[in-house]
């Protein structure tokens, strides 16, 4: 089972929104005889790919998989059909499938063929691995991360210094090392959306794309209540070639909003410019987009705003050696790095690097 949650992780940023499987077929022995993982959304599942491999000498074997087949039919046949078809005697699941459709009920279609089943090898494991795709289905919107990069003494941001008296910095400095950045974009190149601050698309005019490109379009989301995005920003510039989503308030002005509209990019308009609510609307107009994994990435303010809308449920960290005594830190974001739940810790060129959870339930813990 540990090989089978290893071979999922493969499909990350590919099968969404589909969740990461791995399969292994394996003999009385414990010999491989197959393995397999869903590699592409739309695309033969997990379990297909291991009874394949293994062709015949799946014949009264045991199918180790870390989420319940499916039974239904969907882009692709019954998993369950295929099991039986194979001859498997055993089929031992990591964790049960939340989807409605088959929740529980692959098990038993299995149990009624004559196979042995067992649930439960590996379970949380398993549940962490399908985090985002649980996320979706049972609270219909995606799972979101938050990212930052600040100094150890809390700041998020170098102050724009100016070299020619013009009150702007010329040269963008970075707090993180290029390790740390370059693990960012990786990250990027698997969710479906990047969300910053208008302030942020203000200030910076970035372009937000994951360099190089990924598997999927990543749309790029701009918090901009008053619709102030100009568009002559890069971000508008470059609609045409990678969505720009704008999430706009009821008092947006009307004209500024055709104009975005004119130049590419899509509206989404809240009923409210409350800021909570407006978050938690938005997070759940991704899950009707069938967005399973988001990234933000504003400043302290979005991502203050966003932890507080509890719409946050992991953190990326990047702290790099660094102090800036000015202006004012982020002690929010620093307290709440100190009551994350640390996955992994790691050195990035020269800056720490910490993942972590905020939230359990869903996972269990």
């Amino acid at each position: 089972m540990h090989r089978a949650c290893k071979l999922a992780r493969r499909g990350e940023g590919f099968v969404e929104p589909n969740p990461m499987v791995g399969a292994v077929v394996a003999n009385s022995d414990g010999m491989v005889l197959g393995e397999g993982w869903h590699q592409r959304f739309g695309s033969a599942h997990a379990e297909v790919h291991a009874l394949a491999m293994a062709g015949e000498a799946a014949r009264d074997a045991t199918l180790f998989v870390t989420l319940e087949p499916c039974c239904h039919t969907g882009k692709t046949p019954p998993c369950t059909d295929a099991i039986v078809s194979a001859g498997i005697r055993r089929v031992v699941v990591a964790a049960t499938d939340p989807f409605p459709a088959v929740s529980g009920k692959s098990i038993s279609i299995l149990q009624q063929a004559g196979l042995q089943v067992d649930v439960g090898l590996l379970q949380h494991e398993a549940i962490r691995l399908t985090a985002p795709f649980r996320m979706l289905t049972m609270a219909k919107r995606p799972w979101v991360i938050a990212k930052w990069a600040m100094t150890i003494d809390g700041y998020l941001a170098f102050p724009h210094v100016s070299t020619d008296g013009s009150g702007e910095s010329h040269q963008y400095k970075w707090i993180s090392s290029e390790v740390s950045r370059a693990i960012v974009h990786d990250l990027r190149r698997r969710v479906d959306a990047i969300v910053v601050g208008v302030q942020t698309a203000l200030a910076d005019d970035p372009l937000l794309t994951a360099r190089p490109s990924g598997p999927r379009p990543l749309v790029r989301v701009v918090l901009d209540r008053q619709a102030r995005l100009p568009v002559s920003s890069r971000l508008v510039q470059t609609a045409h070639e990678h969505p720009v989503l704008v999430a706009v308030g009821p008092r947006a002005a009307k004209d500024q909003v055709k104009q975005l509209q004119d130049n590419g990019c899509d509206i989404w308009h809240s009923s409210t410019d409350q800021s909570s609510q407006m978050l938690i609307d938005l997070a759940h107009e991704f899950g009707a987009r069938q967005m399973t994994n988001v990234l933000v990435e504003g400043g302290a303010h979005v991502l203050e705003s966003c932890f507080k809308a509890d719409i946050i449920d992991e953190v990326w960290a990047f702290l790099a050696p660094k102090l800036l005594d000015t202006n004012k830190p982020s002690l929010r974001l620093r307290e709440i790095l100190s009551n994350t739940r640390v996955e992994a810790i790691d050195q990035t060129g020269g800056d720490l690097f910490v993942r972590g959870l905020l939230r359990h339930d869903l996972l269990g813990r």
